[in-house]
């Protein structure tokens, strides 16, 4: 959940396009793609006002209709590179 609340302070008009929806057993998997304006700190990266994309791939464990945990992946790569942050860093 600290991931998740981080992410919605630092892009609240964030939102998850899913396309594709994979369901097995207890599992579902999940993969799209983010989307948002960078508007608050993100992991000490001042606000850029840039929009991002990025994608993301969930998958969830589901018990009696309830998600009970929760793994995700997302290209944080893409993310600091569409912040900016390669020219500061050894990403490029």
């Amino acid at each position: 959940m600290q991931y998740g609340a981080m992410m919605f302070a630092a892009f609240p008009d964030g939102r998850h396009v899913l396309s594709e929806v994979i369901a097995e057993g207890d599992q579902v998997v999940t993969r799209g793609i983010f989307s948002g304006t960078h508007q608050g700190e993100l992991m000490g990266i001042p606000p850029t006002g840039k929009q991002v994309t990025f994608s993301v791939v969930h998958i969830d464990r589901v018990v009696n209709g309830k998600i009970v945990e929760h793994w995700g992946q997302g290209d944080i790569l893409a993310l600091m590179r569409q912040l900016g942050m390669e020219r500061n860093s050894k990403l490029s």
